[in-house]
């Protein structure tokens, strides 16, 4: 295969190329899921290329979930609908804008600690930073958050408050805290990635439930329960990822009733709630003593800052803060002290205002472009799932995006199982630059999508 290769001069760097080649290879059945594939140096010699190139083209395709590196077997073929492919990081390219990770929409974060970082030095806490913390957090950054997040939770208490590297290590500390390998954890049958990435790394089995428009159907989550003995659920109540669904009053009143009958623990990842003006009660509120509620500044403020919290009740704590202690000892106190400054400053509120403005703006332009189409959106979300239409699957539409400049994350991923796999993919409208770059790469998408069979038939 890869003697054969030849390249197309264009726009298009080789590395993709490559990379493309390997994808349709895997389209169209040459390589099977378990497959290993040759050793980069290997296919640089056959190629023609240097190895530097055909990393990147391996890179590529593991953030695409089609290929993944195992100690002692190599890159193989990766399951797509088991496979968490999600990355922290855009591909920063000339010509290519990646919609397929969340950033902020504004500058307002960088704009906040600007102005904020000169009197940092001057701050009474300041001296601590140097220390070693609780792992839980500084009790004064604990009681920013908890004052932060009272009007979410009912209570401003900061002993019921750990802080974190960000929302993914705080589910990472909750799931090593209470689950045990071999344990099951129910979660919406299309979800947020990350969660069956921690789920594998602990050895637990992530089981998917059925959903409809309104999220999680209470019927299929009651006989989830009753199948798999769960410890646990795993909901994003509010502009769900990757869906946007928020759940109403209603649905959650029925679905906590389930998870308090089948003596379940509620993990509630509410880290969108603040971009949502009007938001139906959070579970942590209405059912304080069965739910773990984290919650963050990453998607509301900026990733950067990498400030997550976990609400939990007082009985947990000392286990979540304990599993924090293993994983990383404490969280950075610089970081505590930036956030707690900007809670106390009043920077946080007007950051996410100008982040909530900017999406609802995005957002319009989105429905304008691809008026037409299947969309599940909000005004105020960071991201919109779009479901294809006839003949594409999420994959195969992701590789045609990404050669017509323009990165999405298929809908494989966010799959809890092979019999939930949608076709459609996420879109993150915060991660182009500006709004003319979020509609040009929208245009782009626009005319993959019109391209129907024609461009399907090139990818498979």
């Amino acid at each position: 295969m890869f003697e054969k290769l030849k390249f197309t001069p264009g726009d298009v760097p080789i590395y993709r190329q490559i990379a493309d080649r390997i994808a349709s290879e895997i389209s169209e059945g040459r390589l099977a899921i378990g497959d290993r594939l040759p050793p980069q140096r290997d296919i640089a010699r056959m190629a023609g290329v240097n190895l530097t190139t055909v990393t990147r083209a391996f890179a590529d395709l593991q953030q695409r979930g089609l290929v993944e590196s195992r100690p002692g077997r190599g890159s193989i073929i990766a399951d797509p609908s088991i496979t968490a492919s999600f990355k922290s990081s855009p591909v920063e390219e000339q010509g290519f804008i990646d919609l397929s990770v969340n950033r902020p929409a504004t500058t307002g974060y960088l704009e906040a600690l600007a102005a904020l970082m000169p009197h940092l030095a001057d701050d009474r806490r300041y001296p601590v930073l140097q220390d070693f913390h609780a792992p839980e957090g500084p009790a004064w950054a604990r009681e920013a958050l908890a004052a932060w997040l009272a009007p979410v939770s009912g209570t401003n208490d900061p002993a019921q408050v750990i802080m974190t590297n960000g929302a993914q290590h705080g589910l990472a500390c909750v799931l090593g805290a209470f689950a045990r390998p071999g344990d099951s954890i129910l979660a919406d049958a299309i979800t947020y990635q990350g969660i069956g990435a921690l789920c594998r790394s602990l050895d637990l089995t992530l089981r998917p439930v059925a959903m409809d428009a309104g999220g999680m159907r209470p019927d299929a989550f009651e006989e989830a329960c009753v199948a798999h003995n769960p410890s646990a659920v795993f909901l994003v109540p509010t502009l769900h990822n990757p869906t946007t669904i928020t759940l109403a009053a209603e649905r959650r009143a029925q679905l906590a009733a389930i998870a308090r009958k089948h003596r379940l623990l509620i993990i509630e990842d509410d880290v969108y709630r603040p971009l949502k003006v009007v938001a139906p009660p959070a579970f942590v509120l209405s059912d304080p003593d069965i739910t773990i509620h984290v919650g963050g500044l990453s998607k509301c403020v900026a990733p950067g800052l990498r400030l997550g919290a976990v609400i939990a009740p007082k009985p947990m704590v000392s286990d979540i803060a304990a599993m924090l202690r293993i994983n990383c000892w404490s969280t950075s106190p610089l970081n505590a002290l930036v956030a707690t400054r900007m809670i106390e400053d009043g920077l946080v509120s007007s950051v996410i205002a100008g982040q909530r403005a900017e999406f609802v703006a995005r957002q319009a332009i989105v429905r304008e472009v691809l008026s037409g189409f299947d969309l599940m959106t909000d005004d105020v979300a960071t991201h919109f799932w779009l479901q294809l239409p006839d003949p594409w699957h999420g994959n195969a539409f992701a590789r045609a995006a990404s050669q017509a400049g323009v990165g999405v994350l298929a809908g494989e991923v966010f799959a809890v199982g092979r019999d939930s796999i949608a076709h459609a993919v996420r879109i993150n409208v915060g991660a182009a630059r500006s709004r003319a770059s979020l509609r040009h790469a929208l245009e782009a998408l626009r005319e993959v999508l019109s391209g129907g069979r024609r461009l399907f038939d090139t990818m498979i």
